[in-house]
């Protein structure tokens, strides 16, 4: 049976994370996509897998092709520019928005 239990998603896309375990830990990098559902997020050119293509009409030659696979949302932190690491973040209300905020520093993560 699986669990429908869904990761409270604070990462949005264009969020710069640091990988905190598996194969690719310590790296950091920019977020593609993510995937609410499954609790998952894709990372630029992070988590690679190589995948063989028969040829076909759309693509003759055939080949390898390279392409980032998600990795589950609770191996990656949000990068604190201030810090320079992987931090927990909390959300503070400013006004009328929500901003979130680095645990360690206070600084505030949101760009704009």
């Amino acid at each position: 049976m699986q669990t429908t239990e869904r990761v409270s998603l604070g990462i949005r896309k264009n969020d710069t994370v640091q990988v905190i375990a598996g194969r690719e830990r310590g790296k950091t990098g920019k977020v593609l996509t993510v995937n609410r559902k499954d609790s998952r997020i894709t990372i630029e050119k992070l988590n690679i897998r190589t995948k063989f293509a028969r040829p076909t009409q759309k693509n003759p030659q055939g080949g390898t092709i390279q392409k980032e696979m998600p990795i589950h949302i609770s191996n990656v932190q949000l990068l604190c520019a201030k810090c320079n690491r992987g931090v927990r973040f909390g959300i503070k209300v400013s006004g009328d928005k929500k901003v979130r905020v680095c645990k360690r520093c206070d600084a505030a993560l949101d760009q704009g």
